[in-house]
């Protein structure tokens, strides 16, 4: 698995239609982190059209250390047909942790083993430009120690300087959680130590998923 990719923003929720040869595709996409909430998100969509004679599906999300897990269901359409090229639209897009389901309505004129593909195919692609992305990556976590009078002055300046603060727990001081790339601790700690003329400096916590604007 990579250390960065893009994913849909969270709670990104799309929806559009296309209307083929008489048959109605009603696309939707959404944001997925594991098997259970895209098994889920199928699920509501069936529920939302019980009439629908097609509710055709496929999703991709990220597993740590393991390659992605991707899954696709033609439901009932000829197979090959529905599933796969939904599924091939999503990895064409570079997004992971993405789910799309297309409900299609038959409009009483068959299209054909290629026309369906062409039909799913499209039906995901033309949902996909209203997903807005963000950059999740793996990053080294450093907690920082600072007494409450430094440290919204020092946040602000990491800040400004593109570092991401995932956390702030307050008690006697003020502990800063900060992420940085893997590898650029040392410049980290070299800022720091500019900033509060050597008195603290950050210390490493381990590494965890951040997701930055693209």
């Amino acid at each position: 698995m990579q250390d960065t990719f893009l994913v849909p923003t969270p709670g990104t929720l799309v929806t559009c239609e296309l209307a083929i040869k008489r048959s109605r595709f009603i696309t939707y996409l959404t944001r997925v982190d594991d098997e259970a909430a895209a098994r889920e998100f199928i699920a509501e969509i069936k529920h939302t059209y019980p009439d629908a004679r097609h509710h055709c599906s496929a999703f991709i999300y990220a597993v740590d250390d393991a390659n992605p897990v991707e899954r696709s269901s033609d439901d009932g359409e000829p197979s090959g047909t529905a599933g796969m090229p939904m599924l091939d639209t999503l990895r064409g897009s570079g997004l992971s942790n993405i789910a799309a389901v297309v409900v299609r309505y038959f409009g009483g004129i068959k299209l054909g083993t290629g026309g369906l593909v062409r039909a799913y195919s499209d039906a995901v692609a033309a949902g996909l430009p209203q997903v807005v992305p963000v950059r999740r990556s793996r990053q080294d976590i450093f907690t920082l120690e600072l007494p409450h009078t430094d440290a919204g002055r020092i946040e602000a300046d990491l800040r400004g300087r593109g570092y991401a603060i995932v956390d702030t727990v307050y008690g006697a001081g003020v502990e800063l959680h900060i992420a940085c790339n893997p590898g650029e601790g040392e410049a980290l700690a070299g800022i720091v130590a500019g900033l509060t003329s050597g008195a603290a400096a950050p210390k490493e916590a381990g590494t965890r998923w951040v997701e930055y604007p693209v």
